[in-house]
């Protein structure tokens, strides 16, 4: 966890909502200067925290909408701090809870330094991050689509349709395998939205791939070098962690991943924590993938997932092999350096 340090005289906590967002304004001993209620406009906002200057911070909690408040911010030149919402103890776990007691929280905990800091991401980076994201959102939806189908076709026990909807050529006979009217509608249905998806996220993957090659080559080069990392997956990581260097330690990127299981430690006993939902999902699924390939494509590392299956279970050695891609894959990126397969399997 990363706390903020002080380094303004003045503070602003704000508790941002889609349409409004509570400001309250404190100077370093802690008198509170403006407490008010506005609307999402940045003009206006820019006009009260004026009298402090660019001797201000702007506090908030990280939700779906800061963006563009950082961004008006970074452009005034303002110091902002984006705090990570599941560290915020003193704002969720408070007895009486509003906007007006939850903005002045997060300038107190601003000023006392101990606001514990989520990454604003970069705005250069930040939209094709969020096409990555969407992307992977589609493929996901498709999945679940063609999933469908598969149990429309196990509740009416027909043969199997194995991996014909994959193919596009295969899906055209799909629906014939329905007797029901409305149960072949349903497969249609789904078929249609299936085609849809097809014709979009191609487009998506070629605007992100020239987007990509702009500044990336150096990261895709060196990623490419890993048996089981292929394009998408590849861009999830560059997009997701922005750059290798804000990482102090392998620990902390695989932490940030969660290739790690949460610890709580006290008086000597050892217990499961609960924090394993704080990190990157995204970063996650792609080592999870990476693990998942690199076991069906390379012997080596078949072998010793087998090896890890043996001693473990199959879930269990997936993980383990995942969070031994995450610690490689910084290495690489760290140091600029390509895949070493016996420098892996001996770690």
């Amino acid at each position: 966890m990363k706390f903020m340090t002080p380094v303004t005289g003045f503070y602003c906590g704000v508790d941002l909502h889609a349409r409004t967002m509570y400001l309250c304004v404190i100077d370093r001993q802690g008198k509170i200067l403006m407490h008010r209620n506005i609307g999402t406009d940045p003009e206006y906002f820019l006009r009260l925290i004026q009298p402090w200057g660019k001797d201000i911070t702007v506090a908030v909690e990280s939700t779906f909408n800061w963006y563009w408040l950082a961004d008006i911010c970074a452009s005034e030149d303002i110091p902002f701090a984006l705090a990570h919402a599941l560290y915020l103890k003193a704002i969720h776990g408070s007895k009486v809870k509003n906007d007006r007691i939850d903005c002045e929280k997060i300038a107190r905990i601003a000023l006392g330094g101990n606001l514990p800091l989520a990454y604003a991401y970069p705005r250069q980076h930040r939209a094709v991050r969020d096409l990555m994201r969407r992307r992977i959102h589609f493929v996901r939806e498709r999945a679940e689509l063609m999933g469908h189908i598969q149990c429309l076709n196990m509740q009416e026990n027909n043969l199997p349709l194995g991996a014909s909807l994959k193919v596009k050529a295969g899906r055209a006979a799909a629906p014939d395998n329905f007797i029901q009217e409305d149960v072949r509608f349903t497969a249609e249905a789904n078929l249609a939205m299936i085609a849809h998806y097809d014709s979009v996220i191609p487009i998506m993957e070629k605007r992100i791939l020239e987007r990509a090659s702009n500044g990336h080559q150096r990261e895709l080069a060196i990623l490419d070098t890993f048996p089981g990392i292929g394009e998408v997956t590849a861009l999830t990581i560059i997009y997701e962690m922005d750059t290798v260097d804000r990482f102090k330690s392998r620990q902390d990127f695989c932490s940030y991943a969660r290739l790690v299981k949460p610890l709580h430690e006290s008086g000597g006993h050892k217990s499961p924590g609960h924090g394993a939902k704080i990190g990157n999902p995204h970063l996650k699924w792609a080592f999870s993938e990476a693990a998942v390939h690199a076991a069906q494509h390379n012997e080596s590392i078949r072998t010793l997932y087998e090896k890890l299956v043996r001693r473990h279970s199959k879930g269990r050695a997936k993980s383990i092999l995942a969070h031994k891609i995450g610690r490689a894959v910084f290495h690489m990126l760290k140091n600029g350096t390509a895949f070493d397969e016996k420098k892996f399997l001996s770690n």
